[in-house]
């Protein structure tokens, strides 16, 4: 697709659009944000409140729960209230949840508050993906919906980035730093600016066209779809289309429903929930939550591990740029099947590399030349998790499903991934200790070498088809 000339309708339109999406991505950095900060403070809670290791990591982990009732809930509340709406309420819970958790006086309080958190973060996680899939032009819609996996990578390292210098400030995370309190609670404090930025920017965004129709508001619908696809579009066209897609779902009520035939639920609804699981179940999130081990195995001092895991947050940030350069015009299916094999590829290297590793639990070692080929392939699937999985579940969830049922079954996917993200985060830990690395990684490496088959037998091909036209290409599969 060529681009717009500068200073055109056209590309006043896709500025526009462009910067909708942005906006609603806010709520992919608070996702990132605030699912990671507590990495910076969990020691400093630990020690503060004089927890065993079960508590602190249900103190952890119990965010995951929050965001997986927000994820279910925020697809179905998003339908009732709006888009918009719903983005408000996601940000009052990161706002308050921030206050809160900030001046914890328990681990039983602080673990409420994370899972108040969580619920934002769910909601958060399933609202931006749906709102840009609605607002953005076809041709474009792809790498937009990028941006959500962009701003969760710019979340996580923000946090991290945060956490450190409220640390170093300090001394460490459990010194005081300003007005009596301890360097923790400011990394949870710090929070409330983008969620009030989000919250700002969510009540002055436009509400989603295809909301509108259905609510039969279609002057404000054709304001607004006016003002995202440009000259060559016709927003009384468009919404034709949504009213013929809406007329069908009320002539077939059950299009309507995510109730089906296959154990309770559409096709369309599982290949949704698989695909989000296999996200999850490839491991991601033993890089990113315990690289510590992996990183101090291969030769790194503890005191290393920030710098290290800096490279590795910005390496993931920096390979999503790949996603919003291709997914346009290389297509979905495509890039999906090369991370899987690269995925398959490198988690299985390090498999083998970790077979040859000394020592058990924590205290593991790894000698030359095995070390390099661990922290290679470490990298490696970072890049090809961050360039294909990554964004591209979040822009499929958006987009793969008909009108009726777009965000109460992503809502469902969504729910479906931060329960395999629980799953493995609270997995990991009893599995290294009882078989050692090698045998995790393995598992992860047969996931995803599943996800290819996967991809290659149910996903749609998305590239450029219209939200309006989705049921039947994404029914040809399921």
């Amino acid at each position: 697709m060529t681009s717009p000339a500068p200073g055109s309708a056209a590309h006043s339109a896709h500025r526009k659009a462009t910067a909708l999406a942005f906006a609603a991505a806010v709520g992919g950095f608070l996702f990132g944000f605030d699912s990671s900060v507590i990495n910076g403070a969990v020691d400093a809670i630990e020690g503060q409140f004089d927890l065993n290791s079960t508590v602190t990591g249900l103190v952890v982990a119990v965010a995951l729960l929050g965001c997986a009732l927000g994820a279910w809930s925020g697809g179905k509340l998003a339908d009732r209230w709006g888009r918009t709406h719903v983005m408000v309420l996601g940000a009052v819970l990161f706002f308050v949840s921030s206050i809160l958790s900030a001046i914890a006086w328990s681990a039983w309080d602080l673990a409420i508050w994370r899972f108040m958190a969580g619920v934002g973060i769910g909601i958060a996680s399933v609202i931006a993906p749906a709102y840009i899939a609605e607002i953005a032009p076809a041709a474009m819609r792809g790498r937009l919906g990028s941006l959500q996996q962009l701003a969760i990578t710019v979340g996580i390292f923000a946090a991290l980035l945060s956490d450190q210098i409220l640390a170093t400030a300090a001394g460490s995370a459990a010194n005081e730093l300003w007005f009596g309190w301890e360097a923790w609670r400011w990394m949870f404090l710090v929070a409330v600016v983008p969620a009030a930025v989000y919250g700002i920017l969510a009540l002055r965004m436009p509400e989603s066209p295809r909301y509108l129709v259905t609510k039969d508001r279609d002057d404000e619908a054709r304001a607004v779809l006016a003002s995202v696809l440009g000259p060559d579009e016709h927003p009384d066209d468009r919404i034709g289309e949504i009213r013929r897609s809406i007329a069908v779902d009320e002539e077939n009520a059950e299009l309507g429903s995510l109730k089906g035939d296959r154990f309770g639920l559409k096709p369309i609804v599982w290949v949704g929930i698989v695909m989000a699981i296999f996200q999850q179940f490839v491991g991601i999130n033993v890089i990113f939550y315990y690289s510590t081990t992996l990183w101090q195995a291969v030769g790194f001092d503890e005191s290393q591990a920030f710098l290290v895991s800096t490279i590795t947050a910005v390496t993931n940030v920096a390979v999503t740029f790949i996603a919003i350069a291709l997914i346009d015009k290389v297509g979905r299916r495509p890039l999906l099947l090369i991370g899987s094999a690269g995925m398959a590829v490198s988690l299985g290297l390090m498999a083998i590399a970790f077979t040859q590793a000394s020592g058990s639990g924590e205290e593991i070692t790894l000698a030359a030349p095995w070390s390099v080929i661990a922290l290679v392939c470490a990298n490696a699937f970072v890049v090809f998790f961050g360039a294909t999985w990554g964004p591209l579940m979040w822009v499929l969830l958006g987009e793969m499903f008909p009108n009726r049922i777009r965000a109460a079954a992503l809502g469902v996917g969504a729910a479906a991934n931060w329960i395999a993200n629980f799953a493995i985060t609270l997995t990991f830990p009893p599995m290294l200790d009882a078989f050692g690395p090698a045998i995790p990684y393995l598992m992860y490496a047969v996931f995803a070498a599943l996800s290819f088959f996967f991809v290659l037998g149910k996903i749609p091909e998305t590239k450029g088809v219209e939200l309006e036209d989705m049921a039947g290409e994404a029914y040809k599969r399921a």
